[in-house]
């Protein structure tokens, strides 16, 4: 009675612990830098190889993030720097793929708007940041419109990139169906130039945090930026990893966000690995 269970249960047990393993070794892959960076991170201030008072352990900037997360200071610095960050990143979308649309898909959107764009882009988002404080004051208009000027460009001109490399006989082929100009823009042209779109949309998601802490290093009172240079200021120098840790980790969570939601939009598209 006992032995057909049994007899059962090993080809199971075999296929499965294989998968485990290939798994571990994946996750392993994937991990042993990071673990030897964290690691070395920990020693090499208490083995003297660096300046304690510059470069903490570890453990000691993890408690220090643990006391600001008790406190509710960190809460507040990650709320500010994500709000502004996210609310300018939405803006840019919302006018830079329209925008980059119509420039891709007309000739003449793009010979008038063309000589424009190539003097705009190439004006650093930073090197602007004093005439953005001039204008808008140090208040959050200025640091949200720095963060939509910075966002603009990656995703405007891989929308125009990706219009322009539509396959030609995908629009052909919708031509002789009898679609119209916009229905063919809808239905054809925005769908073929998604992954070029979404490529865009992830480097204006790196560069929203990047030129934001900037920004908040020099006029803000609040955000991760203001946290990592207030406390170099005041030589808190836990307090100043914990902000740069902070950032890091958010870096991370938005790539991984917008890697999953291009995965779900572009779904036809033949899975490379990421």
């Amino acid at each position: 009675m006992t032995s057909l269970p049994q007899s059962l249960e090993l080809p199971r047990t075999a296929r499965f612990l294989p998968a485990v393993g290939a798994t571990l070794t994946r996750l392993l892959r994937r991990t042993a830098a990071i673990a030897a960076l964290l690691l070395f991170w920990e020693l090499a201030p208490r083995l003297g190889l660096v300046e304690p008072a510059f470069v903490p352990p570890l453990s000691e900037v993890l408690g220090t993030g643990v006391q600001l997360l008790r406190d509710g200071q960190l809460q507040s610095h990650i709320e500010a720097s994500v709000m502004r960050s996210l609310t300018g990143f939405f803006i840019a979308i919302a006018y830079a793929v329209p925008l980059g649309l119509a420039i891709g898909w007309s000739k003449r959107v793009a010979e008038a708007i063309n000589p424009l764009l190539e003097v705009l882009r190439n004006t650093a988002a930073l090197a602007l940041l004093p005439v953005f404080l001039l204008i808008f004051g140090i208040g959050e208009t200025s640091k949200i419109a720095l963060v939509i000027y910075a966002c603009s460009w990656p995703i405007l001109l891989n929308t125009i990139s990706g219009v322009r490399t539509v396959d030609p006989l995908l629009i052909k082929s919708a031509r002789t169906m009898g679609l119209g100009s916009y229905d063919l823009l809808r239905k054809v042209v925005l769908p073929a130039s998604l992954p070029t779109v979404f490529a865009g949309i992830r480097l204006a998601g790196a560069y929203s945090l990047l030129v934001l802490v900037a920004a908040e290093m020099v006029g803000a009172k609040a955000g991760l930026g203001y946290l990592i240079i207030y406390s170099q200021y005041n030589f808190q120098i836990p307090h100043m990893y914990v902000g740069i840790i902070t950032i890091t980790v958010i870096g991370l969570s938005f790539t991984q966000i917008l890697q999953r939601l291009e995965r779900r939009f572009t779904s036809w598209k033949p899975s490379q690995g990421e």
